[in-house]
């Protein structure tokens, strides 16, 4: 319980701080609004799934979660918010004491999302994939999410992974296979993640 009111606050605190420095007063209210729209439900989820335990690990990484890596928390907080208005459900079992939120539900049957410390749709099979994703925010905090989709730019406009791309099993025939099967397995996360577990689309 503890751990999801803090978490809360912060999400709410935050959320008023960028708001003043952006917009004065009235910035200061909207920012504290986003914070608590996004901030409450992830706090819910979090005490409910009970995702920290009461260890060192824990608590280190709840702290690692709601400071350095807060960014990704937030943008994964953001994400389980939609997911909860659109009715998908919270793992529990999968989340407790796991350090991440899981959910049942991804945003498509083919493939687990990881937003911060969220996870949607994973199931055994994929989901050291998805805590690498994790980890790697955790790692590089407020620089990761840019790190990403800087990667996603440059490969789409500048398609250096052709020059390695394994084009007799994974052809690029098609318009949507140039980023499922081309960009995508490609960029610097995914790349890592798919070496520790999985296989990339073909």
């Amino acid at each position: 319980m503890v751990y999801g009111i803090v978490s809360a606050a912060v999400h709410v605190l935050c959320g008023a701080a960028l708001g003043v420095t952006t917009g004065g007063p009235v910035g200061l209210l909207v920012g504290a609004v986003v914070g608590l729209l996004i901030g409450v439900p992830f706090g819910w989820s979090v005490a409910a799934a009970r995702v920290y335990g009461p260890d060192a690990r824990g608590v280190a990484l709840f702290v690692i979660d709601h400071t350095w890596s807060l960014p990704n928390t937030a943008a994964g907080a953001l994400y389980l918010a939609l997911h909860l208005v659109v009715g998908h459900s919270l793992d529990r079992p999968t989340s407790q004491h796991s350090c991440r939120v899981s959910l049942v539900e991804g945003v498509s049957p083919r493939y687990a999302t990881t937003i911060g410390t969220v996870c949607a749709g994973a199931g055994p099979g994929i989901q050291r994939h998805e805590d690498v994703h994790i980890l790697q925010a955790r790692l590089l905090g407020p620089l990761y999410l840019p790190l990403v989709a800087l990667n996603y730019v440059l490969f789409t406009v500048a398609p250096v992974w052709l020059l390695w791309h394994d084009h007799a099993n994974a052809p690029i025939n098609r318009f949507t296979r140039y980023f499922e099967i081309g960009v995508y397995p490609h960029v610097w996360n995914e790349a890592i993640a798919y070496r520790i577990q999985g296989t990339p689309p073909r």
